[in-house]
């Protein structure tokens, strides 16, 4: 989903979902349907570059840059969704 200017999505764990499939990829064996919000990323098999690569499709798709420093620091998706939706909240 691409963001519309002048419109407010809140970034949900879902979308995260999505661009996690889509664009790094997900590990045999890791169900990204369960309750993933409080799994350390390297539990579910994404790296520094995936997170990297994460949060560049973030910016792609929302024009909200994430700083490379802020997501490398995120242990979880769930803190990962609460900073999307503290950048585009600032956006």
């Amino acid at each position: 989903m691409t963001a519309t200017p002048g419109t407010r999505h809140a970034f949900t764990l879902d979308d995260l979902r999505r661009i996690m499939r889509t664009s790094v990829g997900v590990d045999a064996g890791v169900d990204l349907d369960s309750d993933i919000s409080d799994v350390e990323f390297d539990g579910l098999g994404y790296d520094s570059l995936a997170l990297l690569e994460l949060a560049a499709q973030v910016r792609r798709e929302y024009g909200v840059p994430i700083p490379d420093d802020a997501i490398l620091e995120v242990p979880t998706p769930g803190r990962a969704v609460e900073l999307i939706n503290n950048r585009l909240a600032e956006a």
